[in-house]
């Protein structure tokens, strides 16, 4: 069997009783996104519209298009263009605030646009996984080949998200004490868990991964290099000034790449391919993000150095 043939036709799987976990798992990680979210992170909404309202088009809209056409170009194979999809169908990163901070961005623009995108997660990130994977004939096939019911795929996935999503703001809301408290260890325990999931993945299928390495990770590291373009690209159309461009930068190319491993390994059977592009992904835009918040941060210094204003 060929390398791109193992991909297509390999599944991820975490054992018996796995469904359980992968339910708890995906409750876990959407409570720890919803307990860090605030009324205020939306001001953006009402102070700067464009702003905010051209970001969430790049992040809901651009990535996903962009994606397609970047899938259409270097046609991987159905399974690995399905990752793909899912991962820019993600909302935002939350890590993607701290290199924002640590870039000398924009941060409150940072959070209003991870906050609105987590938000909507739950019902936006279903419909676009499958709206996109419909748009392009390869992954279309795919869904259908594996028997994926369109109702449903949105009616479990939404509930699955929308009910830890509601519990933790309305934590959030009622409770700031027990929120704040919270926060930081189911946090902690979301990447716990996907770092587990990562680690018994490469375990139950290193035969895979040592088959299909060499394409799964170029696929990854371009397709995250098309999305921190994208992003910075989208600031330079939108008019933002330097520190808002590195925000919206980072927001593009951070994505919550974790959520959507755990729905390919709940929705999808663990697809091979898929799970092993947003696995990848998971970790490389971490190194990707923290080394690109380096390079801004000398440019920085060496700007100041130079009594020039940064860019």
């Amino acid at each position: 069997m060929t390398d791109t043939a193992l991909i297509d036709s390999a599944n991820v799987t975490l054992g018996q009783g796995s469904e359980i976990g992968l339910a708890i798992a995906l409750a876990v990680m959407m409570f720890a996104v919803a307990l860090s979210l605030r009324v205020s992170d939306f001001a953006f909404l009402k102070t700067h519209p464009k702003m905010f309202f051209g970001g969430v088009a790049t992040q809901v809209i651009g990535l996903p298009l962009v994606t397609l056409a970047l899938a259409a170009l270097i046609a991987p194979t159905p399974s690995v263009a399905l990752g793909m999809i899912v991962v820019a169908c993600c909302p935002g990163g939350n890590v993607s605030n701290l290199f924002v901070m640590l870039a000398r961005g924009n941060v409150a623009y940072s959070v209003a646009l991870t906050g609105m995108s987590s938000a909507m997660a739950f019902l936006v990130t279903p419909l676009s996984i499958l709206f996109w994977a419909s748009l392009y004939p390869p992954t279309a096939e795919l869904i259908h080949q594996i028997d994926v019911d369109p109702l449903p795929f949105l009616v479990q996935v939404a509930t699955m998200l929308a009910v830890p999503l509601a519990l933790g703001m309305w934590v959030r809301a009622k409770l700031p004490g027990l929120a704040d408290r919270l926060q930081p260890v189911f946090q902690t325990l979301a990447i716990l868990i996907i770092l587990a999931l990562i680690v018994i993945g490469l375990k139950g299928n290193w035969a895979i991964v040592m088959a299909t390495g060499l394409i799964i990770v170029p696929v990854a590291v371009i397709h995250n290099a098309v999305a921190f373009s994208l992003g910075a690209a989208s600031g330079r159309v939108l008019r933002l000034d330097p520190p808002s461009r590195r925000a919206l930068t980072f927001e593009i190319g951070i994505q919550n790449s974790g959520l959507g491993l755990v729905i390919l390994l709940a929705q999808f059977n663990g697809l091979g391919g898929a799970a092993a592009v947003t696995a990848t992904w998971a970790i490389w835009h971490l190194v990707a993000g923290l080394s690109l918040a380096t390079a801004f941060r000398a440019w920085n210094a060496r700007r100041t150095a130079s009594g020039s204003s940064a860019e």
